[in-house]
């Protein structure tokens, strides 16, 4: 299981520092553009549901595919495993990040303070659990999480970004690049008892 997570990490690395760089670029536009934070906040509130919703679906997808538990079991799972990580991925570790660089930070936990942000979570549970499409690009998700954490930075978060810049390219990477690969791909094939060996092309499939 150790070899195989070293894997799955080693393989999204290019797409995590694609989806990071797109981050990088969005915040110079947003900070030299003088964008209100109300626009960041705006963002944050729709790309952070949406990663949810897609996390949701794939993670009971993952679980399903390879255990056919009962209903209760798969909700349980992919409501931990997309409200839960993309909690951390995207408010958590922004706000902690953003603190380490002696930014002025607010804290939000999105889906306590949005209670419909739960409800996308659910919709994506079903549809993962009754299909278990899991052929959703892995980049597409990446940019989702990448650009939910940028948006709480410049959202939630007072400081000279630019010049913070190196250290907020790391910080997103490392912010979405190990949960994304957990919630989506480690988490829900911790409840299979039978590790699954996956032929090529559907380890391709299955890497969203």
């Amino acid at each position: 299981m150790v070899k195989r997570i070293a894997e799955e990490l080693k393989e999204h690395v290019p797409f995590t520092v694609l989806g990071a760089v797109s981050g990088i670029i969005i915040m110079v536009i947003v900070v030299l553009g003088n964008v209100p934070p109300h626009v960041s906040q705006t963002a944050f509130y729709i790309s952070h549901p949406l990663h949810v919703l897609l996390s949701a679906l794939v993670t009971t997808a993952m679980y399903m595919r390879y255990k056919k538990g009962k209903f209760w079991t798969a909700i349980l799972i992919g409501w931990t495993g997309s409200i839960g990580v993309a909690t951390i991925s995207d408010a958590i570790l922004p706000y902690l990040s953003g603190t380490l660089l002696n930014a002025h930070m607010e804290f939000h936990v999105p889906f306590i303070e949005e209670w419909w942000i739960n409800l996308l979570a659910l919709a994506g549970i079903a549809i993962g659990y009754w299909k278990q499409t899991t052929k959703i690009p892995h980049f597409g998700h990446v940019l989702l999480s990448t650009w939910a954490s940028l948006f709480y930075f410049t959202a939630f978060g007072i400081a000279d970004w630019i010049h913070l810049l190196p250290y907020v390219f790391l910080l997103l990477f490392l912010s979405v690049w190990i949960p994304c690969c957990t919630s989506d791909i480690i988490y829900p094939l911790l409840f299979v008892r039978k590790k699954p060996e996956l032929p090529i092309p559907e380890r391709q499939e299955i890497a969203s």
